[in-house]
Parts: C-alpha cells; sequence; structure tokens
C-alpha cells in the first residue's frame, strides 16, 4: 500500500510528547512490512539533509493565495516531507510563552491542504505516488483533511478511491473556532453540518464525521470514547463505533535497557544486576542515600490534571512516612511544580523532585526506579508504563485507557500480573495499591523478581501494532 501520514509532530524533528513518537515510529515498522509510506509533517525549522525538492504549491485559504514548497528526506526507508511556509517557523509547535497561536486553524488547514496535493505533485524515485493513496491523519490538526478530500478533491473527480483513517491521541483537544472561521476553508457550506458543534467549527469532530475510518492508541480507550471519555462526542464515538478500532501503541529500540544509551549499566530480564547498579548511581545523582534495600518510585510525567498528580499529591504523605524513596521529574502546572519542588526540603532522605525535562534522566529513572507511579485520570495509551515494564520496573496505575490493557494486578496464586491497577480514581485506592505493592517487596523477593519478569517478557515493539494497522488499512479499502 501507499500510505500517506500526516501529523503535526514527527519525532524526531519535531515532538512535544507521545503523538511525536507514535508518528514516529509507526512508518517505520510499516516499512518494515513492505509498504510505501510518506510521512508529512511541518517544517518548523531547517532540518539536517532535508532537501528542498523545488516542488511548489499555491493553496487558496482565509481570502488569500500561500505558496508551499517541499522539502524531503529518506531515512529508514520512510519517505519524509516537510512542508515549508513561514506560519510554521516560529519558536513552538501550538503556542509560545504568549500562549496558544492565534492563526493555529489556518496553519494546520494549510498543512492538510499541502499533504493532499503531495501525493500528486511531489516526484520520490522519479515519479509521484499518485491517486491510489490511503490518507492517515492524526488528531484535530489534520482533522480537516477529510473534509477538504471529500469537498475539494473528490468533487473534482481526485482521489476517487482513497480512504482517509483518523488516530485520535486525545480526544480532549478538538481545535474548536468560531462559526464564521469555515468560510476561509473555502469549501461549500454543504460540509459546515459535518463541522459544526453546538455553532462553533469543530475540527476532530469533522474528523469523526468523514474519515473512512476510526482508531485510537488502545482497546479500552476506544470504548471509553464512546462512553465518558469523548469530551462531548460520545454519540458521534457511537454512532462510528462499527469503524472505531482501538490499537495499543508500541515503543521503539531506544527503550531497551541492554543498550540504552543513557545508561552506565546495562542489563536485561537474564541479568538484574546493571539494573541494582543503576539504581545506586540514580540515587547518588539526585543526592538520596544509596540503600539498596529501600524500594524507590519513580514519576516521569507532565505535571497536570489529566495525569492525576493531584492524587499523587494526595499519596505522597502516606508514602513519605514509608521506609522508601520517591523521585518525580516533570512540568506543569504552578501548584503541581511547587509540590514537586517541596518534596526535597519536606523528605530530604526520601524524596527528589526535578521541575523541567530531561531525556536522559527520564531513562535513568525508568532504569533505576523499583516501582514507577501513574495515576492518571485518563490516558488513551500511555508509553511510561511501557518503557517501566521493559525495565523490569513494576508500575502502579489506575485502571483507564491503556494503562488497563498492559498492567495486570499480580495474582499471587497464579503468578499472573506485572504490576497493580486501581480501579476506583481515588487517593485511597492509590494508597491501597501502593501498600501492597510494598508489602510484597519487603516479604516476598521471589516474588518480585517474578513480577519483574513478567513484564520484561511483554511485546512492547512495534511489529504487532503495525500489522493491526495494515489490517485496518485494508478494511478502510473496503478489501
Amino acid at each position: 500500500m501507499n500510505i500517506v501520514q500526516v501529523s503535526a509532530e514527527l519525532a524526531p524533528w519535531s515532538k512535544t510528547g507521545g503523538l511525536g513518537d507514535v508518528c514516529g515510529a509507526l512508518p517505520q515498522a510499516l516499512v518494515a512490512r513492505g509498504h510505501r509510506v510518506l510521512a508529512i509533517a511541518p517544517r518548523y525549522k531547517d532540518y539536517d539533509n532535508a532537501w528542498d525538492t523545488g516542488v511548489r504549491a499555491r493553496i487558496h485559504l482565509f481570502g488569500h493565495t500561500h505558496e508551499i514548497a517541499y522539502f524531503h528526506l529518506n531515512q529508514g526507508g520512510v519517505d519524509h516531507l516537510f512542508i515549508d511556509h513561514p506560519s510554521f517557523r516560529r519558536p513552538g509547535i501550538y503556542g509560545d510563552d504568549q500562549g496558544t497561536y492565534g492563526d493555529n486553524l489556518f496553519r494546520f488547514a494549510l498543512l492538510c491542504r499541502a499533504a493532499l496535493e503531495a501525493p500528486l505533485r511531489v516526484p520520490l524515485g522519479g515519479e509521484v505516488l499518485g491517486e491510489e493513496v490511503l490518507f492517515h491523519c492524526n488528531d484535530w490538526h489534520t482533522g480537516l483533511l477529510p473534509v477538504f478530500l471529500e469537498g475539494i478533491y473528490r468533487s473534482a473527480g481526485r482521489y476517487p478511491r482513497a480512504p482517509a483513517v483518523l488516530a485520535i491521541h486525545n480526544a480532549g483537544h478538538h481545535g474548536v473556532y468560531e462559526a464564521h472561521e469555515f468560510a476561509g476553508l473555502d469549501v461549500s457550506t454543504r460540509w459546515w453540518p459535518a463541522c459544526d458543534m453546538s455553532g462553533r467549527l469543530n475540527c476532530l469532530k469533522a474528523g469523526v464525521v468523514l474519515a473512512s475510518k476510526l482508531v485510537t492508541v488502545s482497546p479500552t480507550y476506544a470504548r471509553q470514547l464512546c462512553i465518558d471519555h469523548g469530551h462531548g462526542l460520545e454519540g458521534f464515538f457511537t454512532h462510528r463505533a462499527q469503524d472505531l478500532w482501538g490499537i495499543l501503541n508500541g515503543i521503539g529500540d531506544e527503550w531497551n535497557p541492554a543498550t540504552d544509551r543513557h545508561l552506565d549499566t546495562p542489563f536485561s530480564a537474564e541479568d538484574l544486576s546493571g539494573k541494582a547498579a543503576q539504581k545506586a548511581a540514580l540515587q547518588k545523582e539526585l543526592g538520596l542515600p544509596a540503600r539498596p534495600e529501600v524500594p524507590l518510585f519513580g514519576v516521569v510525567a507532565r505535571l497536570d490534571h489529566q495525569k492525576g498528580i493531584d492524587l499523587l499529591m494526595g499519596a505522597a504523605p502516606w508514602l513519605l512516612r514509608q521506609d522508601a524513596q520517591l523521585v518525580v521529574l516533570g512540568s506543569g502546572g504552578a501548584a503541581y511544580e511547587d509540590f514537586v519542588r517541596r518534596l526535597a526540603r519536606e523528605a530530604p532522605s526520601r524524596a527528589r523532585g526535578v521541575v523541567g525535562f530531561s531525556e536522559a534522566l527520564a531513562h535513568r529513572i525508568e532504569a533505576g526506579a523499583d516501582l514507577f507511579l501513574m495515576p492518571s485520570r485518563f490516558e488513551p495509551c500511555g508509553l511510561n508504563q511501557l518503557y517501566s515494564l521493559r525495565y523490569g520496573t513494576v508500575p502502579i496505575v489506575h485502571a483507564t485507557g491503556g494503562l488497563a490493557d498492559t498492567v495486570q494486578t499480580w495474582d499471587p496464586t497464579t503468578q499472573t500480573g506485572n504490576g497493580w491497577a486501581f480501579r476506583e480514581f481515588s487517593s485511597d485506592a492509590f494508597v491501597s495499591a501502593m501498600h501492597y505493592a510494598l508489602r510484597t517487596w519487603w516479604d516476598h523477593p521471589d516474588a518480585w523478581k517474578r513480577i519483574q519478569q513478567n513484564g520484561m517478557a511483554r511485546d512492547s515493539g512495534w511489529a504487532r501494532a503495525a500489522e493491526l494497522y495494515e489490517a485496518l488499512y485494508l478494511s478502510a479499502w473496503g478489501r
């Protein structure tokens, strides 16, 4: 198949979170299965080795004609195409210190239009892809692509068979604008009902209504979108339930404790001695007492409401009264950042908080911690619990979305399970799960090792996800 992936983020060139990681990794896995993949994203800055194709397109939006350029880079067998326009060349992807960019509707509408022109205009390997392609859209930023596909291209006889699949990584972001902005999209008012949500233009809703198929990043989240996690779109997801797939994300080879370049002491499921050394190194790095007998809890998270940081704040006093250590890395809301900064002051021998983000430190926490905490209110897929499982770091999670699909509570009777998943979103339930984990750590070391091995044995790579995406694409084609 010829697959055209379109996204606002594309790691390693542009990334704010999991969206960029997924859009960078999935094309590689699809190419490994024999497909041709063109990954399209904005050119936010100059990218090494991406060359100007010389192809230009003139696109009419919001009363003006805009010229865009295409820059190409083939890496790992994937054709990457970056859309160049002055509106993309800014310090941030979605906004800066002054707030969200006011012209994001224009910027991402331009991305969608440029992506639809690319298979018709840009020669790759000497020829254009042509019209026999499948468009894989991602989140609200590309929710208008199916509108343009139907309202401009198919109406003119172009792309008569090309499906558009919309992936929802987080339904909490809709891309909502005032109704009068619709006129700037340069499509017939016939398509307004698809975009209309309570009298406003809703980009995600447009994609949900018009895409050939929908996919989200875990089976449980797919069900939750229809019940109580659709942020007002539950009825539309329910209406399209037969077309809604849930496919768990994978994680890349950069998250492998045996080869991780950020670790001084690599390790594997067969030999965990390096993990103990990494724990000691992490304690030393952060100024905590180097006590191998003390369980070390790790948190790497965006500090916001979704991630359940308020639950962590409520449970932290109990945890810090135990003979345990806690390390938190993240940034976000001011109140949450203040909590992280207070940790070392309130429990200098048991806690450290680092405000900000460091990719290297995130790897070292995943590797050096004994347990990992993810009390998210909702989590479409989650990646940190997958990293934790691969690193033998036992996760304690709220059983929602992809967390429920990947973390199973330890059952000593059957010797199954790879962590603890608490169902009620409350500090009491969270503390209870941590209590059971601590008792297992202290009293049942053989069971603890089995839990680690169960987690490390899980296949969290992209191969299985790519196989399921292939089945989804074939379904979209009607095959």
